[in-house]
Formats: structure tokens, C-alpha cells, sequence
């Protein structure tokens, strides 16, 4: 009887896998330099904060009666999780965080071509289009709530309506979320910018002649060589769409269905003066960055070295 050993698949699955160049490497550890002082500033100042509101957590603990403080571990965290309040300000963070996020991509990435092609004047146009970055969210915030108010706005009069744009759920959603677009638009557009940068223009000259087309050169060969720069814009903000807070409290206080888990928090703890709940709504809302954090780049995992050709 003669018996045959199945080849081994180790070798095949290490041949696939590219060793990691001295230049990957020398990269990696340049990069844990500058990083470090910059991280040791950030979990001084951010470290006691956290932790402190972590401790909060887990205790029954109301402002008002500070003498009834009492340690009840995880109970708050029961609560929350098991109330319809959380999962409704969950559902609505994260369906603004889409709408917003995705709709900036687009625009912002026109805005940065266009940025990235102007020669006469490119530092008007930029000017104009990063305008709105530049003013405070709760000036911009004020100035939509007056532009869709349903009695002194002027959108109702040039619409010819009488609409209540903060009356209803779907209304409030569009209104909160074209004001988040609009704000901060220009900041994707200056991150998407510096990825256009990054595009060889040899690239682009040799698919011009091979005959390729304005959308060809697009899919083949811009976009694959902003693949870091889209993830890092990406990133940015959907941390920061997550945490909406200005544009809500201001347009409906989270009325209408559009209490978010960053509302949410504050009424706890400083409406109700509930510091343990409210602790521990702040601690799932940073939880929940953190897991967003995770998966979006476990997801969208793009390898920087080989979209720089190391």
C-alpha cells in the first residue's frame, strides 16, 4: 500500500504573503517617533477624564443628592442598553453619520479637483470654498435654524410654503443634516486635496495618451492612488459626524426623534443631573467610536506603503 501526502499549502500561503522592506520598516519606526509625543500629550490630558467617567459609571449618583451615592457596578449600563432611548439616539448618530458622510465624499472630492485644476485665482477659490469650515458651528447652526424657521425664514418665502421643517422627524433629519454637510464639506475637500497631490502626474499624461478617458483615468488611476488619503478623510469624519451635538441642540434639542447618543449624554447629566447614567452614556458613545474606529479600518484596510510603491 503506498500512501500520498497532500502537498503542503504553508509555502504557497507564505510565497503570498511579500516580506516587509527595510524601507517599510524604517517608515514604521519614524512614524512611532513623531507620533509618540504627540500621543503622550493626548492620554495626559485625555486619560483622567475618561477614567474618571468610567469610575461615574458605576455608581447610582445624582448631582442634586451627592449624600446618596451608591456603588452599583454595571446597572447603568443595563439600563441604558435595555432602554428604547439608547437604540433610537444609536440609530439616529448613525443614520446622520451615513447620510452626511457620504454626501461630503462626493462633493468634497468635485471640490477638490476643482481646487486641484483652478490656476487663475486658486487662492480665491480656495478661499471661498473652505469659508464655511471657518465659521463656528453654533453661528452656522443659529443662521440655518433662522433660514428653515417656519414663520420669519426665508426659505418658506422663496419656496412659496408653509412648511415646518423642525415639526416633523424627516424634515428636522434634512434640515440638521444639509447644515452638517455644508459645514464642514470643505474639510473633506482639503483632506481629498492633499490626496490629489499625491497622484503622479506621469500617470496621468501616460493614460492620456494610451487614449484613456476622463473616467477611465478617474477609476484606474486617481482614485487607486488616493486609496490612504480617502480612508484618513473617511475616518476623520465619521468620528466626528458620530459626535454630533451643536447643530441638534440648536435646530430641535432632540425633539422630533432626533435626540442623538451625544443629546442623549447631556440630558442625562446635566439636564437630569444624573452623573452615573450620563457617565455611562459618554463611555458606550466612546466605545462606540472606538468599535466604529475599528471595523471601518479593518473594512477599508488600505496598505499605504504599497499605495506609495514601497
Amino acid at each position: 500500500m503506498t500512501s500520498t501526502l497532500a502537498p503542503s499549502t504553508r509555502p504557497v500561503a507564505d510565497a503570498a504573503r511579500p516580506p516587509v522592506s527595510d524601507r517599510v520598516k524604517a517608515e514604521r519606526r519614524l512614524g512611532m517617533l513623531l507620533s509618540t509625543p504627540a500621543v503622550a500629550v493626548l492620554l495626559a490630558v485625555t486619560a483622567y477624564p475618561i477614567l474618571n467617567a468610567l469610575w461615574l459609571s458605576l455608581f447610582s449618583y445624582r448631582l442634586t443628592a451627592p449624600d446618596q451615592r451608591e456603588f452599583i457596578g454595571l446597572k447603568n449600563y443595563q439600563v441604558i442598553l435595555s432602554d428604547g432611548l439608547w437604540w433610537g439616539a444609536f440609530g439616529t448618530t448613525m443614520l446622520i453619520t451615513a447620510i452626511t458622510v457620504a454626501v461630503e465624499l462626493v462633493i468634497g472630492f468635485g471640490f477638490a479637483m476643482v481646487m486641484n485644476k483652478v490656476v487663475f485665482g486658486r487662492g480665491v477659490v480656495r478661499t471661498a470654498i473652505l469659508v464655511p469650515y471657518a465659521i463656528i458651528t453654533v453661528v452656522s447652526a443659529y443662521a440655518w435654524q433662522y433660514a428653515f424657521a417656519s414663520d420669519s425664514g426665508f426659505v418658506n418665502n422663496w419656496l412659496g410654503i408653509t412648511q415646518d421643517w423642525f415639526g416633523n422627524r424627516g424634515s428636522a433629519l434634512f434640515v440638521i443634516c444639509l447644515s452638517e454637510i455644508w459645514k464642514t464639506t470643505p474639510f473633506m475637500s482639503l483632506l481629498l486635496l492633499a490626496g490629489l497631490a499625491q497622484v503622479p502626474g506621469e500617470l496621468q499624461e501616460a493614460a492620456m495618451v494610451d487614449g484613456a478617458t476622463w473616467w477611465q483615468r478617474l477609476r484606474r488611476v486617481t482614485l487607486p492612488n488616493m486609496q490612504g488619503a480617502i480612508m484618513v478623510a473617511l475616518l476623520f469624519r465619521v468620528v466626528d459626524a458620530f459626535r454630533i451635538f451643536d447643530n441638534v441642540f440648536i435646530m430641535t434639542a432632540g425633539a422630533e426623534g432626533t435626540e442623538t447618543v451625544s443629546i442623549l449624554a447631556y440630558r442625562q447629566t446635566i439636564s437630569r443631573t444624573e452623573l452615573g447614567l450620563g457617565s455611562a452614556v459618554s463611555v458606550l458613545l466612546f466605545l462606540s467610536v472606538v468599535l466604529i474606529c475599528t471595523i471601518f479600518i479593518k473594512v477599508f484596510r488600505t496598505d499605504l506603503a504599497r499605495v506609495r510603491g514601497g
